[in-house]
């Protein structure tokens, strides 16, 4: 689970993204936001959670990157603070 934790710290973006991730983490309702994101049932673990997130994220990157029309600011922001979230639970569940 830490190499996912070393994946997500060494994951560089634009400080907006980040930035924006960030001030959402606190309104992050895992029951609510990661079944939406993830199209599945919420009793995932942290760990698997952040793998398929970190795979929708970096196709959301491509897709900004390369100016795609389907881009969506807002829904890649979603993505990065459940990203930020469910790493914040597995750093609480591992000490």
């Amino acid at each position: 689970m830490t190499d996912l934790l070393t994946l997500l710290e060494t994951l560089r973006r634009p400080s907006l993204l980040i930035t924006a991730a960030q001030h959402g983490v606190s309104y992050y309702i895992r029951e609510k936001t990661l079944g939406r994101l993830l199209k599945s049932d919420t009793r995932i673990s942290h760990g698997a959670a952040i793998a398929k997130l970190m795979a929708i994220e970096a196709d959301m990157n491509a897709r900004r990157k390369d100016k795609n029309a389907a881009y969506s600011c807002v829904c890649h922001v979603e993505v990065l603070i459940a990203m930020l979230a469910e790493a914040n639970f597995l750093r609480a569940n591992c000490r």
